[in-house]
């Protein structure tokens, strides 16, 4: 039974976490100068390790724990989806603990940049009849059917190979809410593609059933001969099943989806079409690099590719580059407010999560006026020079240096 009264040290030890915790909690976030007048980068990381509460680390009785030392320490948090639910920006977090398992926990704001405060408990998911040994990376959709859904990733052990212990199983985990509180876990997706990552609800019926983005792939971490955004159609979501896949957004040589490429969250109705935001990459001699990028769908058949820019809209970049798996920007939550700003939560290198700010007009301008990948050299420098063409021209008119 924890103590009533602290001794004067321990107290005072206690006052200055909790102190520093809520100076961190309640520092103000600023954009960076510069850009490229697509999006903000903000300077501060929205969310670390250390924003998670002092309580759920420290046990702060001082007869059990008299060091007072961590006893359940947390090591990062990333990966979140969100939403903009009753005027606050929530995001439904990753939190990994020292022990490597991964938890949800939603972590809300007043601005969607700063003040992120995580609820005082992670959410309880409940198990299938096959537990999971680890679940992650949250997409959310508020779907019209009324319900907040929430897909994740599920990892098992793959019990088709008993004799290696690091042999693991991804599909596609599915519970839903009304409040963010309470949580009804679902059956996991049924898909024919082996493996699933990624796997994002569509925000609408098509055709009076559920559209799912998917991801098929061979193996945990390789797609091997599968991969590509895909795209199928469940009846319901509350035996999810997709008999067949097509493929949206594909594998391509020598861009930043050579190697694999998934879908972020989901995507944003506009009134030219569903503005997606994904994953894609590569292989480097320093290992994968993850990118963003940005792409949009056909308001009636989000399934087809109507305007897909060439290269990244975010990569790492400095300090970002650094963490448990570096050179990695990733993003599964964003959100549209009232007034059409987009606020996009991303982790960088498996460790932490940071905020850009756009709005909706910026996004499909970059869109729908960025040029497609020539998928060759030369193909990009026709590119470029029409553009230097077009500049050197106006730049002479206006007689400017």
């Amino acid at each position: 039974m924890a103590t009533t009264t602290l001794s004067t040290a321990f107290r005072e030890q206690v006052k200055e976490l909790l102190t520093k915790h809520e100076q961190l909690v309640n520092a103000k976030n600023e954009p960076m100068q510069g850009g490229n007048g697509v999006y903000q980068r903000w300077k501060q990381p929205v969310l670390t390790a250390a924003h998670t509460p002092v309580f759920w680390r420290y046990d702060l009785d001082e007869e059990a724990n008299p060091y007072l030392m961590e006893r359940q320490g947390v090591n990062a948090a990333f990966n979140a989806g969100a939403i903009y639910w009753q005027g606050k920006y929530l995001m439904v977090v990753r939190v990994e603990g020292d022990d490597r398992k991964s938890f949800f926990a939603i972590a809300e704001s007043p601005n969607g940049v700063d003040q992120f405060r995580f609820w005082d408990y992670p959410i309880t998911m409940p198990e299938t009849d096959v537990p999971d040994t680890n679940v992650y990376d949250m997409r959310l959709t508020a779907h019209e059917d009324g319900w907040i859904y929430g897909l994740f990733c599920t990892e098992r052990k793959d019990q088709s190979r008993p004799n290696d212990i690091s042999a693991a199983e991804a599909q596609c985990g599915i519970a839903r809410t009304k409040d963010l509180k309470r949580w009804e876990r679902l059956p996991d997706l049924i898909t024919y593609s082996g493996q699933q990552r990624n796997v994002v609800l569509h925000p609408e019926f098509i055709d009076g059933k559920y559209g799912l983005y998917t991801r098929p792939q061979d193996g945990f971490i390789s797609v091997g001969s599968g991969g590509g955004i895909g795209w199928g159609l469940t009846d319901t979501m509350e035996k999810a099943e997709v008999n067949a896949e097509v493929i949206v957004d594909t594998k391509v040589y020598h861009t930043i989806k050579e190697v694999k490429n998934g879908q972020g969250p989901p995507p944003i109705k506009t009134d030219q079409g569903w503005l997606h935001l994904a994953h894609g990459v590569r292989n480097t001699a320093a290992g994968l690099r993850y990118v963003l990028y940005l792409f949009m769908t056909d308001l009636q058949q989000p399934w087809k590719i109507t305007h897909a820019p060439a290269g990244h809209f975010i990569a790492p970049k400095g300090e970002e580059r650094v963490g448990d798996v570096s050179n990695v920007t990733f993003c599964n939550g964003w959100i549209v407010n009232e007034q059409g700003e987009v606020f996009i939560y991303y982790a960088s290198s498996d460790t932490r999560m940071h905020v850009a700010s756009s709005t909706v007009d910026k996004l499909l301008d970059y869109v729908v006026n960025t040029p497609p990948d020539g998928l060759r050299s030369a193909a990009s420098v026709a590119q470029r020079k029409q553009l230097i063409d077009k500049n050197l021209n106006l730049l002479n008119q206006l007689n400017l240096p």
